[in-house]
């Protein structure tokens, strides 16, 4: 019985030893350029850019497989950070990226909603809560307004709203200044 013990527990220091000498020996090293360009990146994971988050889309635009214009949510602002990281011309935006948009969240009419879960693999933040033939709906402060969910759904009950404005995040109006002419 002792034989046995010290056997397994001198195969447990060895394969210990071993496993730390492999960890060392192989270790392999990210592409720094890819690290810094996920720094940047708004974290969104929404997929707009043609990967599934924002990790992948930094190690392509590091390797040169993607466009450094790619990401919707963070706008030119993030496009011009990653030209400096790369050393790559700046692009313009598309069109439809280039124009500031308001900030949406998804929104489930649960009348509506038949539980098909459809949405639930879509978001890519986990943000829809709901379970198999039961409604569904969105935690709103963790939807990022990707609209990934909106065309998987087969009965049309998502629809993107903004989010409902409450005391803690409530902005001042834009003042209204009137022409002279409109006096």
């Amino acid at each position: 019985m002792i034989e046995a013990i010290l056997i397994f527990l001198a195969l447990a220091v060895l394969f210990g030893l071993l496993l730390g000498y492999a960890s060392i020996r192989f270790k392999v090293e990210g592409n720094p350029e890819a690290e810094q360009i996920d720094k940047i990146l708004p974290q969104t994971q929404c997929g707009q850019c043609g990967y599934p988050g924002c990790k992948p889309y930094a190690e392509a635009v590091a390797n040169r497989e993607a466009d450094i214009n790619q990401c919707i949510p963070g706008g030119n602002e993030v496009m011009i950070k990653i030209s400096e990281i790369t050393g790559l011309e700046p692009k313009a935006m598309d069109e439809a990226a280039a124009e500031p948009k308001e900030k949406e969240v998804a929104f489930i009419n649960e009348d509506l909603c038949i539980g098909c879960v459809l949405c639930i693999k879509e978001c890519p933040v986990d943000a829809i809560l709901g379970a198999t033939k039961m409604m569904h709906t969105v935690i709103e402060k963790e939807c990022t307004g990707c609209e990934l969910c909106v065309p998987v759904c087969p009965v049309d009950c998502i629809d993107m709203i903004p989010p409902k404005v409450t005391p803690n995040d409530w902005k001042w109006p834009e003042p209204n200044f009137l022409n002279e002419d409109d006096r």
